[in-house]
């Protein structure tokens, strides 16, 4: 997704003849032409209503009109991937790792009820490989896929001498939209409010400068079995991309009786669920409420890492909170279930006096194999 556009470039100088060229420098600019080309096919399979533009631009157009909304406020979020990224290149896969990168964008958005409508990305390396790029691209693509947007822009850069050999960096820009009597602000979360909690997929993208150090202490391979599943290797399983939430959460929305949404990311619920309540009312979760999946038990186990460091680095389980009113716990938990999400009622809303929002009682047991 170069902003360059196809050119025709000088032959290369050789430098003992006096010159010297971009190409000279490390930057290819017919590598990005090329991956321009091997890419457009591959963003125009997520255009959708609204798209107002050609990949390859200067800048990218939206019509909210024609997307269908009357009154629209914009909702942006700009987020990257983290030292995920390490791990993918240690297990030499690259393919789902620009899922993670639109999931963490677009699960920000619907949380105050808005629809992704497009996404940028940004795809910095110290030299262009082609193959890895369109691979990664890919994975982008799926992302917008998977929440419903338009893949219209982005930017990738070569920057020799900043990147170390083979590494790259993803941030991605996601720009949404919802009708202004339907943003989702917390002010609606009231006493009584029950709290479902949507499955992850594991860790998603939060906490891999702590895994790492895990899987370092442990001297584990990535390359071999996951100590706690044989059947796929340690790579593949903590490269397993962040779920995306978009699609179940904006048909709970629409069904009616959801007070707020909280992405569960880094600094888990504790951190998360108070973003979205007002004063002077917290959450009481149930730590039991829901099965811990075992890669959390291994970094616990293997890092003898404390229940409570668990809880405020991980999502441990939980990807996405849903605060409802009580009486629509029960459909919601359907409607949810029906969309394809694992669910459990993890909790109540009640009043608080003091400091601490979030209580998780039975923390501890969460922990017990």
């Amino acid at each position: 997704m170069a902003k360059e556009k196809a050119i025709s470039a000088p032959e290369d100088t050789d430098p003992a003849g006096g010159g010297l060229s971009y190409k000279d420098a490390g930057v290819d600019i017919d590598a990005g032409n090329d991956l321009v080309s091997a890419i457009a096919p591959i963003a125009k399979s997520t255009t959708r209503s609204g798209v107002a533009s050609n990949l390859g631009g200067f800048g990218a157009m939206f019509d909210l009109k024609a997307a269908g909304f009357k009154d629209p406020v914009l909702v942006a979020g700009t987020d990257g991937v983290g030292t995920k990224l390490m791990i993918a290149g240690a297990a030499e896969r690259h393919d789902t790792i620009g899922i993670d990168l639109v999931a963490m964008c677009a699960n920000d958005l619907v949380v105050q009820g808005a629809e992704p409508l497009f996404f940028l990305d940004y795809f910095a390396t110290d030299k262009l490989d082609v193959k890895t790029g369109r691979v990664i691209i890919e994975g982008i693509a799926e992302g917008c896929r998977q929440a419903g947007c338009a893949l219209i822009g982005g930017e990738t850069a070569e920057m020799p001498g900043l990147y170390a050999p083979g590494d790259y960096d993803l941030a991605g820009f996601c720009v949404g939209a919802v009708e202004r009597d339907g943003i989702l602000t917390g002010a609606d979360v009231r006493e009584g409010d029950v709290i479902l909690g949507l499955g992850s997929d594991g860790l998603h993208s939060n906490g891999f400068s702590l895994v790492r150090r895990v899987v370092e202490h442990a001297g584990a391979d990535y390359a071999a079995p996951a100590p706690f599943d044989a059947e796929v290797s340690l790579g593949e399983s903590l490269l397993t991309p962040t779920r995306m939430y978009v699609k179940s959460c904006l048909t709970a929305v629409r069904a009616g009786g959801v007070h707020a949404l909280a992405h569960i990311t880094g600094g888990g619920l504790v951190e998360n669920l108070p973003r979205v309540l007002p004063a002077n009312l917290g959450a009481v979760i149930d730590g039991a409420a829901w099965p811990v999946p075992t890669v959390f038990h291994w970094l616990q186990s293997a890092g003898n890492i404390a229940p409570d460091e668990m809880l405020r680095t991980f999502n441990c389980g939980i990807g996405m909170a849903v605060v409802v009113d009580a009486g629509r716990a029960k459909a919601l938990g359907q409607v949810l279930t029906e969309a394809g999400e694992a669910v459990w009622v993890i909790g109540r809303i009640e009043p608080v006096d003091g400091a601490e929002t979030v209580t998780i009682v039975n923390g501890e047991a969460a922990w017990r194999s």
